[in-house]
């Protein structure tokens, strides 16, 4: 070790001489370039009313600079008005409004513009303009209406404490804000209410229905906040409903799979008594996919927890499966609601929502046409009438998110598809064989046209198709014009591996058909062995 550090500090010595004998001959050239920043530059520059921002000028070759603030809504630190040479500078904000700060700067040499210029500009004086946002107190403000009979908007309810604002339970109110500071989140709390809790995100235009379904008297909360910079406002109103017995029959609005495969939730119009329940009243039948007919024992029939309106039935020793047709009936007995209005009988309600996963989520298929442009939808060259039909990607109206694909079928005409990425190759998902597939999408009729005629959208695939398989969308005069629904057809696989979609359509009839598709589905069903 003692050797060691005797070598370096000859070697120490060595670069001290040669440094004092070459001192003289270098010459250092310093550029001249300009760089600024601020603290909230990841922010757009956005603050609250009585908020700083930092502004920093990191340039090279500053000669001299002046900093200009809005003399009428800011203060600049340490100084006495609104003006600054100093290289770093802190700016307080006092009004809300859309503000320019500038800086001046004159460089000892031509200058770069900018961290990204190769070049530098002839001349040596930059001006400088920092747009900063200086945005207001959040302030809530609600609007809450009846709905009458015909759907039509009613009168505003009274937001004062204490109001009691009667409404008959299972009727719906209409909320709707106007909060002013920019608020991006709206969160609704309305106890007896369903659902309870409303969260409406970054849409301030957005009206929601709320139906009251528990008898009470209920209180109502409401936040209109924003994240950056943070700000938020609470409105609160104590008893400002009393929901009422009603005279209207109960109604059986949903039949559904609850959360396992041995369960079954019935939604009604409002809560049930659940000193009313007796499972004994309660029937279930299964149509298994192969014919035979399944009459399960039912272990129990309860009121849910948390929603009074729904039913939960449990059966014994039997799972149900996506390819089974589950039907619930009820003889009368004494289920009535909370508010004492009995339950009519039902017959052979089909449960209509089984607890499925869309495989497309988080895949490489843009199935919701968020990501992707017409080139990765391209015509695949079938000739004839495969090729009369017109296809954009539209903003003009989605499912969900931003964007849907908006088909013409010409006269006569038709379409094939298929999905490619930025290069050419399809875009792959994976299947497997011996189990059946819901290929299903979202659908909004724009014109029908004459139907005089075949009309249809299939899903194929590559490689492998099935030819034969049904129509995903059938177009019939029955079918619902503007309004999104859901079509789908139950598809098998021949092979396990990677296929890519083909979508095919065809219009026979003399007029063009007009459409939008959105939320392309693949769901993998649970059959019964």
């Amino acid at each position: 070790m003692k050797n060691i550090k005797y070598l370096k500090f000859i070697f120490i010595l060595s670069l001290l001489f040669v440094g004092c004998n070459e001192d003289e001959s270098i010459d250092l050239v310093e550029p001249n370039h300009r760089v600024i920043v601020t603290s909230e530059m990841n922010f757009e520059n956005t603050i609250n009313i009585g908020g700083h921002i930092d502004f920093g000028d990191i340039s090279q070759g500053v000669q001299s600079r002046i900093w200009t603030f809005p003399a009428d809504a800011s203060s600049i630190a340490g100084e006495t008005g609104n003006t600054s040479s100093k290289d770093v500078v802190k700016g307080f904000f006092t009004r809300a409004g859309v503000y320019d700060v500038t800086l001046n700067q004159v460089f000892k040499g031509n200058v770069y513009p900018n961290e990204d210029s190769t070049e530098p500009i002839q001349g040596k004086e930059l001006d400088t303009t920092i747009v900063v946002t200086v945005l207001g107190d959040v302030a809530s403000s609600i609007q809450i209406n009846y709905i009458n009979e015909d759907g039509s908007l009613g009168a505003p309810l009274n937001l004062s404490d204490n109001a009691e604002n009667e409404i008959t339970a299972s009727k719906y109110v209409r909320i709707s804000q106007n909060s002013t500071g920019t608020p991006t989140n709206f969160d609704w709390s309305m106890p007896g209410a369903n659902p309870a809790q409303t969260s409406i995100a970054d849409d301030p235009e957005a009206e929601t229905d709320v139906r009251y379904t528990k008898l009470g008297t209920w209180d109502l909360q409401f936040i209109a906040s924003r994240t950056r910079p943070t700000d938020a406002d609470t409105i609160y109103i104590k008893n400002f409903v009393k929901v009422v017995p009603s005279t209207e029959p109960v109604t059986l609005d949903r039949v559904y799979e609850y959360e396992t495969q041995t369960k079954i939730g019935l939604e009604f119009s409002r809560e049930m008594d659940p000193a009313t329940v007796n499972r004994n009243n309660f029937t279930v039948t299964i149509e298994t996919a192969g014919g035979a007919t399944i009459t399960p024992e039912i272990a129990s029939v309860l009121v849910d927890s948390n929603e009074g309106n729904i039913l939960i039935i449990e059966l014994a020793n039997e799972i149900m499966y996506n390819d089974d047709t589950v039907k619930v009936s009820y003889t009368p007995g004494a289920l009535t609601t909370l508010d004492a209005v009995a339950s009519d009988a039902f017959t052979d309600i089909i449960l209509t929502d089984f607890i499925k996963t869309n495989l497309f989520e988080g895949s490489v298929v843009d199935y919701s046409f968020e990501t992707t442009t017409e080139d990765n939808w391209p015509y695949l060259w079938w000739g004839g009438r495969w090729g009369e039909y017109d296809m954009n990607l539209s903003f003009d109206r989605a499912h969900t998110g931003d964007k849907s694909m908006y088909v013409e079928f010409r006269p006569d005409g038709g379409m094939i598809i298929g999905n490619t990425d930025a290069g050419g190759t399809n875009v792959n998902f994976t299947v497997e064989k011996g189990f059946k597939y819901e290929m299903g999408v979202w659908v909004y009729i724009e014109d029908l046209g004459a139907l005089n005629g075949e009309a249809n959208v299939r899903m194929y695939w590559r490689p492998g198709t099935n030819w034969g398989i049904g129509d995903n969308i059938t177009f019939t005069p029955d079918s619902p014009t503007g309004e999104w629904f859901y079509s789908s057809a139950i598809v098998e696989f021949a092979t396990d591996g990677d296929i890519s979609y083909m979508i095919r359509g065809i219009n026979t009839n003399s007029e063009r058909l007009k459409f939008y598709m959105d939320d392309f589905t693949l769901f993998k069903l649970t059959s019964r062995p």
